[in-house]
């Protein structure tokens, strides 16, 4: 729980020192998805988990079936197809990851190139999360941290001028060339079974 420092001040010729307990082995994930679609307000959709001690034999990170959730969830709430962007994290290649979203009719899932940070708004979400929500304060236990990451990310959820920013950080455009009908084996064209596709980032 080492708090980010954004600025500090103190006497001249003092060092500012930032008191903090030592390193918990606790630990607390959040995974997220910035939504995005021409015409509607953008929107952050999260979910978050608290990690069991890592000594205990606890997993310390998302499952794939955290993530899967966490997508179905998105779908509920949005109540469209969602085209799926993201990184190349090796539970978003899980074998069982990609089974689950090819059995699915509503979600298309594309990856990012490798080591491509910037090309992901969510990075900036967490970006923004250090530089509010963490930044200059030692939490005194989990709860507090909790508590104040989720209140970041809630303030952040109202803001859909600051999930768009995300976006424009990224250079990415949302919309696209428009996919040529293809004719394979006699079959007839259709129209694409995604016209509203929302990307998203996760």
């Amino acid at each position: 729980m080492t708090p980010p420092t954004s600025r500090t001040w103190a006497k001249r010729g003092h060092t500012p020192v930032l008191r903090v307990r030592g390193r918990s082995q606790r630990r607390f994930s959040i995974a997220a998805l910035t939504c995005y679609k021409p015409g509607e307000r953008s929107r952050l959709i999260y979910r978050s988990r608290r990690h069991q001690d890592h000594k205990r034999g606890g997993r310390r990170s998302f499952t794939w079936t955290d993530y899967r959730d966490l997508l179905i969830a998105a779908h509920q709430q949005l109540g469209g197809p969602i085209v799926l962007i993201w990184d190349n994290l090796n539970v978003h290649k899980d074998h069982r990851m990609r089974a689950f979203i090819d059995a699915q009719d509503w979600i298309t899932a594309y990856h990012l190139p490798p080591y491509a940070p910037d090309l992901n708004p969510v990075e900036g979400i967490w970006s923004l999360l250090r530089r509010s929500s963490q930044a200059n304060t030692a939490f005194t236990d989990p709860d507090h941290l909790v508590r104040a990451l989720r209140h970041g990310l809630r303030r952040i959820q109202y803001r859909s001028d600051i999930i768009d920013g995300c976006l424009t950080e990224t250079r990415l455009k949302l919309t696209t060339p428009r996919l040529q009908p293809q004719v394979v084996r006699g079959v007839k064209p259709q129209a694409s079974p995604f016209p509203n596709a929302l990307p998203g980032q996760l």
